[in-house]
């Protein structure tokens, strides 16, 4: 396999160190820092340092383009561009509504699939890539309607091999979830140390040190400027409602602290330590796999309505394989999926697409 990678930073390092390691890959990067680009090549992340984007994805299975997020529209077009008809271009930015409706109208769109793993570090660039950083990690995938089923297998595939979970999504319900997760714990430590040193300014006495929850809490205010303030710019209405929704929280604990109902403030303690359990528990993939075979019309859109569907439905697909017919008309797919569960779940979903849906011999 043949990879490219465009930007040679920490996730784009990391692409290449498991791409080489994992799936014994050729890795060709470019990166506009030729210092950075040289730098990759020595710290073996890269087996090919490429002058341009063009030479980088001649011959390439899959890009993967690592630049900033106001720079991903740009650069996967050129991608998109100068790569063959037989290559996959995703991304690994953290929003993805505006990318993805940029590039999937064009005429190479359904080779455009949008990616995000949910992977990083307080530290950046290419020298502090690990060939691990996306072990266990989830690895968001948003294919359109148009999305090439055999490219997005590919993708998924490949992206399953470097450690991560892979999981399809909708661009919108992407940018929502992420404007809950990550961007809002973003805003709300900026809120906190604005608040805090206010605090400190008006007293005429020092206060004591901070404790570790404020640390805690505060440990991504202010990061890296340029890169937040893409993300803000491009999901501001999604991280604005979600600032809205957490003000009508805020307003109501406010009320339960001046009601000073010890019974009711338990009862919030309490409800709010289950909720961050079911959180933690809902991100543990669990149980044996199971194998659903599904038969499909051969249609353009058609794995990705399925990868899709399922992800609504919180079944995540831990591996997928193609099986096209003879004719081409039709042909089966097949799903692994974690546990009993999931794949009763699953066969509903894909049954209520209008899809045959059945386990193999042996299965539940």
């Amino acid at each position: 396999m043949r990879i490219a990678v465009l930007g040679v930073g920490l996730i784009g390092g990391s692409i290449g160190l498991a791409a080489r390691g994992r799936l014994d890959a050729e890795v060709a990067g470019f990166d506009p820092d030729e210092t950075t680009l040289r730098r990759g090549l020595e710290l073996g992340a890269l087996s090919e340092a490429a002058g341009s984007v063009e030479a980088a994805v001649r011959g390439a299975d899959i890009v993967f383009c690592a630049a900033p997020v106001r720079a991903l529209p740009a650069l996967a077009s050129d991608a998109l561009a100068a790569s063959g008809d037989e290559t996959v271009v995703s991304d690994v930015g953290s929003t993805k509504r505006e990318l993805v409706a940029a590039l999937a109208a064009g005429p190479a769109g359904g080779r455009f699939i949008g990616g995000h793993p949910l992977a990083g570090a307080e530290t950046a660039g290419v020298e502090h890539a690990r060939a691990d950083l996306f072990e266990g990690a989830r690895w968001y995938l948003t294919p359109t309607a148009g999305a090439d089923g055999v490219l997005y297998d590919r993708l998924q595939r490949a992206v399953a091999e470097l450690g991560a979970r892979p999981q399809a999504v909708d661009p919108e319900s992407h940018d929502r979830v992420m404007a809950t997760v990550s961007h809002l714990p973003h805003v709300i430590a900026n809120v906190l140390v604005a608040q805090a040193q206010a605090a400190l300014s008006e007293e005429s006495e020092r206060l004591p040190q901070v404790g570790p929850s404020f640390r805690d809490t505060t440990r991504v205010a202010g990061a890296n400027p340029g890169i937040w303030t893409d993300i803000f710019t491009a999901n501001g209405d999604a991280v604005a409602g979600e600032i809205d929704r957490v003000v009508e929280r805020l307003q109501q604990a406010a009320g339960l602290l001046r009601a000073g109902d010890p019974e009711a403030l338990d009862a919030w303690q309490r409800e709010a330590g289950a909720a961050r359990r079911r959180l933690a528990e809902a991100g543990i993939a669990g149980g044996d796999l199971r194998e659903l075979r599904v038969s499909v019309d051969n249609r353009p859109g058609a794995v990705a309505e399925i990868a899709l569907a399922l992800g609504r439905a919180g079944v995540n697909i831990e591996d997928m394989a193609l099986y096209p017919a003879a004719d081409m008309r039709t042909g089966a797919i097949s799903l692994w999926v974690a546990g009993d569960d999931d794949a009763t779940r699953a066969a509903e979903v894909v049954r209520g697409l209008g899809h045959t849906a059945a386990p193999l011999a042996g299965e539940p």
